[in-house]
């Protein structure tokens, strides 16, 4: 990688040796902070599995099968490393390619990378308050009172994960929609003139990315899209492109 755009680092050029060495540091840093990152969310199993349950108030839940709890506690330690892991393996990445970029690509990559993590969080965080809560009241109160809700845990968990990694996926749309305003792809006007095929798709995606079926919550995922997009939209055309 060439460091001849930053007068702060070395002029000179790094070999591929000490590239791959460089690679190899930085990815076992990574798997260190992911193993600590895993071991951790596994001591604190109970404390996660009592927060992920919240959002089913009055929902009681059952193992249906042996070791049925054990398997979903592996994949709760799991998912939760890779959440706690992921600014690290980021910022890893950045340190890592930022001496070969330009100015110009610096100011585009880094600030996308950065951006893409804090939108997948506030995803996350969007789905687990008003998505999931929205979608589980919905399926407890209908027919609450002829069929008591018990729930498996196992297909309760693989909910709550669908939704909130769809959610976080979902929020990267105005980080795409600036890329492709940087590449000159398509512009913020254009983007704007697309505004009724935009709302036709938001609720494609809508129906789509939420695993419920309710309409309540779909609606709620559209608007969030097309929030977003509008979002990115303002983001473009303050930037001029």
């Amino acid at each position: 990688m060439n460091k001849k755009n930053y007068p702060n680092t070395d002029e000179k050029e790094m070999s591929i040796s000490e590239h791959l060495s460089e690679l190899r540091q930085r990815v076992l840093i990574t798997l260190i902070i992911f193993a600590v990152s895993t071991l951790s969310s596994f001591s604190m199993l109970k404390q996660l599995t009592i927060f992920l349950q919240k959002p089913a108030q009055g929902v009681k839940f059952l193992q249906l099968a042996p070791g049925e709890y054990f398997f979903v506690s592996v994949k709760i330690a799991f998912y939760c490393g890779v959440l706690l892991c992921l600014p690290i393996a980021i910022y890893q990445i950045i340190m890592f390619i930022l001496p070969g970029l330009t100015g110009k690509e610096a100011t585009i990559i880094i600030p996308s990378l950065l951006g893409s993590v804090f939108l997948f969080f506030i995803g996350i965080l969007f789905g687990y308050t008003v998505l999931a809560p929205a979608a589980l009241n919905f399926f407890i109160n209908y027919g609450a009172d002829i069929i008591e809700p018990i729930w498996s845990f196992e297909q309760y968990f693989d909910f709550i994960l669908l939704l909130l990694l769809s959610t976080g996926l979902a929020f990267q749309i105005p980080i795409i929609q600036v890329f492709l305003g940087f590449l000159q792809i398509i512009s913020s006007k254009q983007m704007v003139s697309a505004w009724k095929y935009m709302i036709v798709l938001a609720t494609i995606l809508g129906a789509i990315l939420t695993p419920s079926t309710d309409p309540f919550t779909q609606i709620l995922m559209s608007a969030a899209i097309l929030t977003l997009y509008f979002s990115g939209v303002s983001v473009l055309i303050i930037l001029k492109k």
